[in-house]
């Protein structure tokens, strides 16, 4: 599925970008950007071109969040243009999944829709790798319901709370408000390895266990056609997917407030706007110029991959302290 629209990220970046091919999402797939001849290399080999811009080759490996997954499938697509004999793979193995095989040393990059916890940031001590947190965008986790659902389109925050939290008994949307249907509530919510689920589960569960009746997946579009298909159903995922699939959804007010670009930049979308990020090896920054290069691409165009796929652009200086820790990696 399409996470951007090709006028958009042209117009943004200009007409010397060329489109690579596009990877699929979901948690067993990746999204790869490969030599013209579809033959991966492995090399770190340089050349330079008339122009005098240096033309790379060699593989680049990353993993995680499924948030962040649609702007780095846009950012590895223009960068095709760019490099197109570095490959570029990038598995959506959820912000949990990925730091495991970030900790394992299988990837030079991973995507998180949540900061590092301290266990992870212990096991990359233990294995000996040094990395460092780049921020690329806002999202504001998006509470969506079935569109026949006229009665739950604002909730506060303990409403959510009596909700998703696990109590013992079947849920039924009469026990919110006596004025709603007595039929029982039907739960999607991201899997355990996303940073989207450990998000909701600090600022709205702090700490409780989430509904058992909840239906768990890593891929959004599961969630996305399960609550599309179900009247009482209700779910949370990343602002893009619902942006993406908004004639199916309904966005949740939170507080009054709804989900968009200006309500979650300014913060207003409280507790549900959240930075997302990208972690980098440090050595592979260094050993790898394929990736360095790459990650400095992404870091130039993150805002603008941001915006067309349905994220919100940090303030440019943020990019350009991006650009700068980068710069002192080298």
């Amino acid at each position: 599925m399409k996470k951007w629209k090709y006028l958009t990220m042209t117009a943004a970046l200009g007409s010397a970008l060329v489109l690579g091919a596009c990877g699929a999402e979901d948690s067993d797939t990746e999204t790869e950007t490969e030599t013209e001849d579809g033959a991966a290399t492995g090399s770190d080999t340089t050349e330079t071109a008339d122009s005098g811009d240096a033309k790379l080759s060699g593989e680049v490996l990353g993993d995680g969040s499924s948030t962040v997954a649609p702007i780095t499938e846009a950012l590895v697509e223009e960068y095709a243009g760019v490099q197109p004999d570095v490959k570029v793979s990038a598995g959506v193995s959820g912000t949990g999944g990925g730091f495991e095989k970030f900790i394992a040393g299988e990837t030079d990059f991973s995507n998180a829709s949540r900061p590092i916890k301290e266990e992870e940031i212990a096991e990359l001590e233990k294995a000996g790798i040094d990395y460092t947190e780049f921020l690329v965008a806002n999202d504001g986790l998006t509470v969506v319901v079935n569109p026949e659902n006229d009665w739950a389109t604002d909730l506060t925050v303990e409403q959510l709370k009596q909700l998703w939290i696990e109590d013992g008994t079947t849920k039924k949307w009469s026990d919110i408000d006596p004025s709603w249907p007595e039929e029982e509530v039907v739960f999607y919510s991201p899997g355990t390895d996303s940073g989207t689920y450990d998000y909701f589960d600090e600022v709205i569960l702090e700490g409780a266990d989430l509904a058992k009746a909840a239906t768990l997946s890593e891929d959004d579009n599961v969630l996305v056609q399960g609550v599309a298909g179900d009247k009482n159903a209700i779910g949370f995922f990343g602002y893009a997917y619902y942006l993406e699939n908004q004639d199916q959804l309904t966005a949740v007010k939170i507080d009054g407030v709804e989900p968009n670009n200006e309500t979650i930049e300014s913060g207003e979308y409280t507790p549900l706007s959240r930075p997302l990020f990208v972690y980098a090896k440090n050595s592979a920054l260094q050993e790898n110029e394929a990736f360095y290069d790459f990650m400095k691409f992404s870091l130039e165009n993150a805002g603008d991959m941001a915006e067309a796929v349905g994220y919100v652009r940090l303030p440019a200086e943020k990019y350009e302290e991006g650009l700068s820790t980068l710069e002192g990696l080298k």
